[in-house]
Formats: C-alpha cells, structure tokens, sequence
C-alpha cells in the first residue's frame, strides 16, 4: 500500500472526525485536522508579507549593542562640550518600514542625511526638539528654565549652532562602528520637514534605532534611521561573535582618550574669596557709598581659590600688568583655615607684581 493517501481517502477520513467514527486525540496535530477540542488554544503567529523580519535577530542585538556604545560615547561627548551632565541611551532598536518611520516623526524636526563614502546610499539622524532647543538654550547661556520650544523650523543661526552637537554624535557613530569597518560619516543635507525627503521607496525595511537624551530637567528623543539596504554588505560582520571579539580591544583606551580630550576643552569658573562675613538684615539694608565693612580674617591671611565653587588652592593677591592676580601657595586641605605648611610670601604692604 502507498503511504501517500489518495484524495477520497482523505475525504473519508475527515468525514470520519467529523462525524465521530475516528478519535480526534488520534488525529491531533496533523495538518488536515479541521478542528480542535473545545476550549483548546491555537498558538498562531501573525506575519507581514509587507514587513519580512529581514534582519535577523542576532544582527539587531549586534546593531543594539554597537549603538550603545555609541550612545555612552555622544553622551560623554555631549557633557564636555555643554559643560553639564547629558545623559544618551537606547530606547528601542526595532525593523519597520521607511513610510512608518517617517510617519512617527514631529514636523518640524531636525532631519539630516548622513552618509559615508563606504556604504552606498544614505541614513538618517533626527533629533526631537524637545531636546534641541534645550540644547540651544544651553549654549546661549541659557538655564533652560522656562523654556519655550517653538513649533516652527529653526533658523539658520540655530542651525550652526546644532552643527556643533550632530558632528559630535558623528564622531562618536564613527568610533563605535570602527569595529565592523572603519567609516567617516558626514551631514549631507538638512531638513525640517521629513515628510519632503525619501531616500528609499516607502515599503522598503529600515532598522531605527531610537534614543533617549536627558539634560538637567529636559528630555527628548532621537533616531537614527538605517536603510537595509544600505548595511546588507556588512550584515555578515554583524554576528554577536565577531562585534564583542573586537569591541573590548579598543574600547577602554579608545573611551579614556576621548574622555580625556573632552576635558581639557572644558572651561571652569575659578574665584578668589578675600574674606567672607556676616552681618544683621538692618546693617544690609542701611548700607551706604563709603561703608566699611569689617572682618574677622586677618589681612596677612591668604585668600582662597575656588573652582566652580569648590575650594581648591590657597593664595596671595598682586597684580600683573596692571590687572588683578592670584598667586597659588598651596593646595587647600578639607577643613583647614589656613595652609596647613607656612608659604614664603610678600608682606601685605607690598601685593606680588610683575610690573605694569
């Protein structure tokens, strides 16, 4: 007998099921099985012909895991150059396409093209501007209190001034890819509306990988777009395997360069304190041009050096051609109200001076 079945014994068999002849526990599972038990569940798994999971699962970890190296990095990046502390992280890292990304975006937003002469075609980078106005704020000065985003397209002078941060989360893009290939990624355009730019067709699969960027009390969003097609030619070198074998190589003395960069450009407040007192809210309020106002520190006494408010150095004033100066003595010690080692140092009578 052949073990293929012929179509009326098919037909007999599932009239049998139907009509309780045959078990149906004896039939379970097959795929001819029109029925199940009462109240059993059927696992199905819902499939997008229009959205096919081109990337396999450990790519994605891979791209999770190499943009949150780049996160730690732009964000590092990010708190030198706004002298405050930003915080970058990966929010989510997901498949979907072209159409549905754009459709999620605000409008207006910042837009940009990025490419690189090693891929072929171009990806996208956009910042929320529930973060880039804060950010220019933050630049002009400002404390971000109270701030104001504007529904409108930046300026040109606004744009500049975002350069500045986008080139940075360029370089540190570069750095984190450098373990799969080594890229130069530049802004090729900018735009306000997302909706005006299409750089695959719509259906077309696309990777975003969205972050999250926190500065003192404001928030926002940024995504990075990447076509499938444009990252299919180093999809082989994005195995789990091949990404963790290289990126523990070069990442701490990589970081520790970077950091170290990133901190010698950083510009610190430093104060002289010639002496500090108290005094009664009446003697405030009733005082007057050509008040003296007495304190307990002896004028021989050193003033102390203060670095964003800390104290840090102990010293003598003087001047030097003509304007003000501090002359370090010694490095203060937690607690201590003078040096704790005497200091050779000028009479008071006679201020350090180099000549006018």
């Amino acid at each position: 007998m052949s073990d293929v079945l012929e179509q009326n014994e098919i037909d007999a068999l599932l009239n049998a099921v139907d009509t309780g002849e045959v078990e149906e526990e004896a039939v379970q599972g097959q795929i001819f099985s029109r029925h199940r038990r009462q109240g059993e569940s059927v696992e199905v798994r819902p499939y997008d012909f229009k959205r096919p999971e081109r990337v396999s699962k450990d790519q994605m970890r891979a791209l999770q895991t190499l943009h949150e190296a780049f996160a730690r990095n732009f964000g590092a990046s990010l708190s030198g150059f706004l002298r405050t502390i930003v915080e970058v992280k990966v929010a989510n890292c997901e498949q979907m396409t072209y159409a549905e990304f754009i459709t999620s975006l605000p409008n207006p937003t910042s837009f940009n093209l990025v490419q690189a002469d090693e891929f072929e075609g171009q990806m996208c980078l956009e910042i929320s501007p529930l973060i880039i106005y804060p950010i220019i704020d933050r630049l002009l000065g400002g404390t971000t209190q109270d701030l104001f985003i504007p529904q409108r397209p930046m300026t040109l002078i606004e744009t500049n001034l975002i350069s500045n941060v986008t080139q940075r989360g360029l370089e540190a893009l570069s750095e984190a890819w450098s373990g799969i290939r080594q890229l130069v990624f530049n802004i090729s355009a900018s735009e306000s509306n997302p909706q005006l730019v299409q750089i695959v067709p719509p259906n077309e699969v696309v990777v975003v990988v969205g972050f999250e960027i926190k500065m003192s009390n404001r928030a926002g969003t940024m995504n990075l777009c990447i076509p499938y097609n444009v990252i299919e030619p180093v999809m082989d070198d994005l195995a789990a395997q091949s990404w963790f074998a290289v990126s523990d190589q070069t990442k701490d003395t990589e970081l520790q360069s970077r950091l170290g960069k990133s901190l010698n450009r950083a510009s610190v407040g430093i104060s002289g304190i010639l002496a500090e007192t108290t005094m009664t809210m009446s003697d405030l309020l009733n005082l007057q041009p050509g008040d003296l106002i007495v304190t307990e520190k002896p004028a021989i006494q050193p003033v102390q050096i203060r670095v964003e408010r800390e104290k840090k150095f102990w010293a003598t004033m003087g001047k030097v051609k003509g304007k003000r100066a501090l002359q370090v003595l010694a490095a203060y010690e937690r607690g201590e109200r003078s040096p704790s080692k005497p200091q050779s140092q000028p009479e008071a009578s006679t201020p350090p001076s180099t000549g006018d």
